[in-house]
């Protein structure tokens, strides 16, 4: 019974996570742009999330008349819960950390599950921007996913292990991140593509898109979307400070790296504008694609060496 209200806790902080997150984004970005940012409920604008959240959920909602109803509100329920599962899978100070050997497997097998609520969610709206806007990300992320495998496998290799533990006990004396630094910052481009974030956000292309396949979301539905792309974030930010930093045995120290990798996905969101479409397809499959292979089979040569 312990076991599972401390996967409560570790979930409900995510989600306190979350909202604060976004409150940070809000304040980095505004003060990129020369701006204050939200700062005027509360102290500072510390109580702005809450106040968003109380918005959405009482938001009245609109039925649609030519939804698939199933699929349009299991979507987004299916999305959320995916991203506090996974968060349970990533190595934490806690009791609530499961296990499992083979870990990494494990996490990306339930991470490919988010390709269908974001496909369904498009496809159930019943609208051509939200066809569209899923579309886009589904192909990107299903490109991207085969850079993330090749970099997870290179780490593998090197360390012997696919335990996200071992991966953070294997790094007490040294970073896995200055032995393959140029994977690494394929690693953490591919993150970015993963999760949706500028410059490589298609899937809420407001320019072309009208945002996207949350078009036709509002309200507690639309939160949930939301809640589940900035947890996806937080999820991946501490996941790359396990494998290339092993942000595992010390809390403070995993809460800094995880810290740090959240703030630079704002600075890159506030930096650079969105790229084509195109040029995004090429990145993967012509430059990571072939540089990921040929450094899994450099590392897979100097395990079998050695």
């Amino acid at each position: 019974m312990s076991f599972f209200f401390d996967i409560l806790i570790n979930d409900v902080c995510l989600l306190l996570a979350v909202a604060f997150f976004t409150l940070l984004e809000r304040k980095i970005l505004g003060y990129i742009q020369l701006r204050k940012g939200p700062n005027k409920v509360g102290f500072l604008g510390l109580f702005q999330p809450f106040a968003d959240a109380i918005k959405l959920f009482t938001k009245e909602r609109v039925s649609l008349y030519s939804v698939n109803y199933f699929f349009y509100l299991v979507s987004p329920i299916f999305s959320l819960f995916l991203c506090l599962v996974l968060w349970v899978l990533i190595p934490s100070w806690n009791s609530s950390f499961i296990f499992c050997t083979f870990g990494i497997f494990l996490f990306l097998c339930i991470s490919s599950l988010s390709v269908y609520s974001t496909l369904f969610a498009g496809w159930s709206s019943n609208s051509k921007y939200a066809l569209l806007g899923a579309l886009r990300a589904v192909a990107q992320t299903i490109s991207y996913e085969v850079s993330m495998v090749l970099v997870l496998l290179s780490g593998l290799f090197l360390l012997g292990s696919f335990s996200f533990f071992y991966f953070g006990w294997f790094q007490y004396e040294f970073f896995l991140f200055l032995i393959i630094f140029p994977v690494s910052f394929i690693w953490f481009i591919t993150v970015l593509a993963e999760t949706n974030r500028a410059p490589f956000d298609f899937a809420e292309g407001e320019s072309e898109l009208v945002s996207g396949f949350n078009v036709e979301y509002g309200g507690g539905a639309f939160a949930l979307l939301f809640l589940a792309e900035y947890g996806s974030i937080i999820v991946m930010s501490v996941l790359t400070s396990v494998v290339f930093f092993g942000g595992v045995g010390y809390f403070l120290f995993s809460c800094f790296l995880g810290s740090l990798v959240s703030f630079v996905f704002l600075w890159v969101r506030g930096s650079f504008p969105r790229m084509r479409y195109d040029r995004l397809m090429s990145l993967t499959w012509k430059c990571f694609l072939p540089f990921s292979l040929f450094h899994l089979f450099f590392s897979f040569s100097i395990c079998w060496i050695f």
